[in-house]
C-alpha cells in the first residue's frame, strides 16, 4: 500500500528533494565533464544525440519502474531501498573523507576534460556529418552516470516520494544543462568533493531512517529524526577526517 506524498511530513519531502538534487548534481557535472569533452573535438550533432537517447531511455526507465513500487508492502519497500540509500550513502562518505583527508587524489573535473578530449581526437572522424564514435561515448557516460540517478530517485521516491525526488534530479539536470551551454567547458569551480560529503551524509541518514522504519523501530520525533541523523553522521565523518589524515602522515613518516 502506497502513501501519498502530501500526507507525508514537510521534513521528508525536502529532504528527498534536497538528497536527489546533489545526489544527482554530481553525477551529471561528471557526465557533462565528457560530453563537452567530446562534443568540443567531435562535434555537437551526434555527441547531443547520443545524451538526448539515453536521457530518454532512462526517463522510460523510471516511468515504468516508479509505480510499481506502490504494489510492494511499504514495510520491505523501506528495508530494500534503505539499505541501498544506505550503501549509497556510505560509499560516497566514505570516498569524501578519504580526499578530504588527502589518503586519495580529489576528483579534477578540468583534467577529467583533456583527457577525453585528447582520446578523441585520435580517432578519425565519422562520414556524412553523423559521428557514431561521438554517439557511443555520450550514450554510454549518460547512461552510466544516469542508471545511478536512476536508482538514487527511485530508492528516495520510494514510499509516496517519487514526485518531489523526480523534480530534484530533474532540477539538477537542468541546473548542469544551463551551466553547460553557458560554459562550454568542465564545472571545475564545482565542489565536487564537498558535494560527496554532503550527498553521502544525506542518503546515509535517509537509509538509516527508512531500515529503522522497514524494521519496525518507531523514531523519536518521527520525520524529525531525519535531521538528528544527518547531523550525527556529519559529526562522525568530521571527527574521522583529522584521525586518517593523521594516520597517513605518519604513514609517511614511517616510509
Amino acid at each position: 500500500m502506497g502513501i501519498d506524498a502530501g500526507q507525508l511530513g514537510a521534513t521528508r519531502v525536502g529532504t528527498t528533494l534536497v538528497a536527489a538534487f546533489l545526489a544527482s548534481l554530481v553525477e551529471c557535472v561528471e557526465a557533462l565533464t565528457v560530453v563537452l569533452a567530446v562534443g568540443s573535438v567531435r562535434g555537437w550533432r551526434s555527441a547531443l544525440a547520443g545524451c538526448a537517447a539515453a536521457l530518454s531511455l532512462l526517463g522510460a526507465v523510471v516511468a515504468l519502474l516508479g509505480p510499481a513500487l506502490v504494489r510492494i508492502p511499504l514495510h520491505l519497500v523501506q528495508l530494500a531501498v534503505g539499505a541501498l540509500i544506505l550503501l549509497f550513502g556510505l560509499r560516497w562518505l566514505r570516498k569524501a573523507i578519504l580526499r578530504a583527508a588527502g589518503l586519495i587524489p580529489l576528483h579534477d573535473e578540468q583534467a577529467t576534460f583533456a583527457k577525453n578530449a585528447a582520446a578523441m581526437r585520435g580517432f578519425a572522424a565519422g562520414s556524412g556529418g553523423w559521428d557514431k564514435l561521438a554517439f557511443a561515448a555520450t550514450f554510454n557516460i549518460t547512461m552510466l552516470e544516469g542508471t545511478e540517478v536512476v536508482f538514487i530517485v527511485i530508492a528516495l521516491g520510494a514510499g509516496g516520494l517519487l514526485l518531489p525526488a523526480g523534480l530534484g534530479a530533474v532540477a539538477a539536470l537542468l541546473a548542469v544543462v544551463a551551466l553547460g551551454f553557458a560554459l562550454h567547458r568542465p564545472l571545475a569551480r564545482v565542489p565536487e568533493n564537498t558535494l560527496k560529503f554532503i550527498v553521502g551524509v544525506l542518503l546515509s541518514a535517509f537509509g538509516t531512517f527508512w531500515v529503522g522504519e522497514g524494521a519496525g523501530f518507531l523514531w523519536p520525533g518521527s520525520d524529525l529524526a531525519i535531521p538528528c541523523l544527518m547531523a550525527a553522521y556529519l559529526a562522525i565523518a568530521l571527527c574521522v577526517v583529522p584521525g586518517c589524515r593523521a594516520q597517513a602522515g605518519a604513514a609517511r613518516v614511517e616510509g
